[in-house]
């Protein structure tokens, strides 16, 4: 009698569980329309961004792009119309001028979707960074993005006609902290908290926020970085790969049109996401559900990534030092 008293549960506990979930789980299930609506993204002229707006184009959208170099917006306006047809606007400004940041995007005109995807790192200790490499990092990648969203929102809080969305193009670097990253993930971790706050902030305008985490993507900045990037930062990322700037825009866009907060680009990112989700929202009951379950099994995988991650560090300390001391003295 006991036994089938539990049997009668182990189906009901899940089911329970479930039918919670599809009740509290907040935002709700939202599609984005991409045809016919303005698409704007920073960081248009090269990499994700530009492979983005490529995507975006032959989807039907009305695409801006924004950039700092004038030349670079002209290829990529070039190298667009080419590839879709489609003719699409350029501006250059700097993101971390938000005067010359809300003017381009008053000429663009209202925005349906925004990808707030500019960045730039270099892979570093902190203690080799200069002060000014590090307010460079962050006033691009996190102040920049702040004043592209607020340029753009009085905009498409006025828009009237379907829901937007605005996408903050983070990294695997802002969900856990590398090695040589440490103003680079600051910066990208920062983020998270614009991204949760302002989901919150806009939801009742029908603007939905979405945050993208790439892992190391071959882009012009990634070829450069990789030339300089220390050792054992190569080793570390290594465990997450890489991938082509064409499948992570798919997957991004992918993402922004089913009204994800959250969108990974691999295997290993969807690993990382469920492992750090802590209080993103979360409008799938069926990820939700996962989540809970996989909660104490990921970190014990998350452990492990840490313990092999320390390993490297430590066995690379260690050679370092050898090293140093085979090396003979100048004296």
């Amino acid at each position: 009698m006991a036994a089938t008293f539990l049997l009668f549960l182990i189906p009901i506990i899940p089911l329970s569980l479930l039918t919670i979930l599809s009740l509290i789980t907040r935002p709700r299930p939202i599609k984005i329309p991409i045809k016919s609506r303005h698409v704007f993204i920073t960081g248009g002229s090269s990499g994700i961004g530009l492979a983005l707006a490529h995507r975006a184009a032959s989807e039907g959208a009305r695409v801006s792009i924004l950039a700092r170099s004038a030349s670079k917006l002209e290829e990529a306006k070039e190298s667009i119309k080419l590839a879709t047809g489609v003719e699409v606007s350029t501006f250059s400004a700097d993101v971390r001028d938000y005067d010359a940041v809300s003017k381009a995007v008053e000429e663009s005109g209202p925005v349906d979707v925004l990808i707030v995807n500019q960045g730039v790192f270099t892979a570093k200790e902190l203690e080799k960074h200069s002060v000014e490499d590090v307010k460079f990092i962050i006033d691009v990648n996190l102040v920049g993005s702040f004043n592209v969203v607020k340029a753009a929102l009085p905009g498409m809080k006025a828009r009237r006609g379907g829901a937007c969305s605005i996408a903050l193009v983070s990294s695997q670097a802002g969900q856990v902290g590398v090695y040589g990253y440490a103003a680079y993930s600051a910066s990208k971790f920062g983020l998270q908290g614009l991204a949760q706050s302002l989901q919150q902030e806009v939801i009742a305008d029908d603007i939905h926020v979405t945050l993208v985490f790439p892992p190391d993507t071959d882009t012009p900045g990634f070829e450069e970085e990789q030339k300089s990037r220390p050792e054992v930062t190569a080793i570390i990322a290594a465990s997450s790969g890489s991938m082509k700037t064409e499948e992570v825009a798919r997957k991004a866009l992918d993402g922004i049109k089913a009204g994800k907060f959250t969108v990974s680009c691999n295997f290993e990112g969807f690993l990382l996401a469920l492992a750090t989700t802590g209080m993103s929202p979360q409008r799938s009951f069926w990820l939700a559900f996962l989540e809970i379950i996989t909660a104490g099994p990921i970190r014990l995988v998350a452990l492990f990534f840490q313990w092999d991650w320390y390993n490297a560090i430590e066995k690379w300390s260690k050679t370092k030092t050898h090293s140093k001391q085979l090396t003979p003295s100048s004296d």
